[in-house]
């Protein structure tokens, strides 16, 4: 009697467990990003407590990337509606217009900040008092010497409450201090977003992976170009979605933090 041989099992080649491994790894990542952001997220939070911090109006082109990213959440939502549907060439475009809101969200990005800094706002270096040069976030000297208005274009705040700014003198003073008598600024320059370092790690974090971002859409773009992407084979394009939503989210978090908070 001839003995059949019978075949091992290999969860490599089935691809139910290969498209579970692969959504499960950016579940991880986004996980692990979350967490990262969660904790720069609230040692801003604690260690801003009795501090002065600019509050900045956030500028139009900010406004629009706004748009621009959730407008983009909604085109790949789209676009991978249309691949399961079989629609492969729809799918295609609106992979195209997802690229083009992304890079146009890139643009908004640059310009906003570009305004900001025009004003002394965003990061940059100034001296500190032993002569060394070090990073600031929205510098108060220059924003009081720029043209911006303050209580239209800035204010400063303690414990969410703006404080009170002479524009005649260039003075601030408490908030309980409406006839100005005494003023705060020499304090208020010293203690002003001296927690700026976490906000600069959550930047670089968020242009970090929207790099990725951009450059994860156009590697999937010419998937579904080659056919390694098509109505049966999804997985791909929903782990992109999954990216570039979380992507969108942590902006939405950000520009909150900065300028709604």
């Amino acid at each position: 009697m001839e003995n059949n041989p019978t075949t091992a099992y290999d969860p490599s080649t089935d691809k139910k467990v290969t498209d579970s491994s692969k959504i499960m790894l950016m579940a991880f990542i986004i996980f692990s990003v979350t967490m990262m952001f969660g904790g720069l997220i609230s040692a801003y939070l604690v260690s801003s407590i009795g501090q002065y911090w600019v509050h900045l109006t956030p500028p139009t082109a900010l406004w629009i990337s706004n748009a621009l990213i959730v407008a983009s959440s909604v085109t790949l939502f789209a676009s991978l509606k249309a691949m399961k549907g079989g629609n492969v060439m729809r799918s295609k475009m609106l992979l195209i217009v997802t690229l083009a809101l992304g890079v146009g969200f890139t643009v908004t990005q640059y310009s906003g900040w570009t305004s900001l800094a025009q004003i002394g706002s965003g990061f940059g270096t100034e001296t500190n008092e032993d002569g060394l040069a070090a990073y600031s976030w929205n510098r108060i000297n220059e924003l009081i010497e720029s043209e911006a208005v303050y209580g239209e274009d800035y204010d400063v705040r303690i414990n969410g409450t703006p404080i009170l700014f002479n524009a005649e003198t260039g003075a601030f003073y408490a908030p309980n201090d409406p006839l100005m008598v005494r003023p705060i600024t020499s304090d208020v320059v010293h203690r002003t977003n001296s927690s700026a370092s976490y906000i600069w790690a959550l930047i670089l974090i968020h242009i970090f992976h929207l790099v990725l971002g951009i450059a994860y859409i156009c590697v999937n773009l010419f998937r579904v170009s080659k056919g390694t992407i098509n109505p049966e084979d999804t997985v791909r394009l929903k782990v992109l979605s999954i990216f570039w939503h979380f992507l969108g989210g942590l902006w939405l978090v950000l520009f909150l933090l900065l300028f709604i908070k």
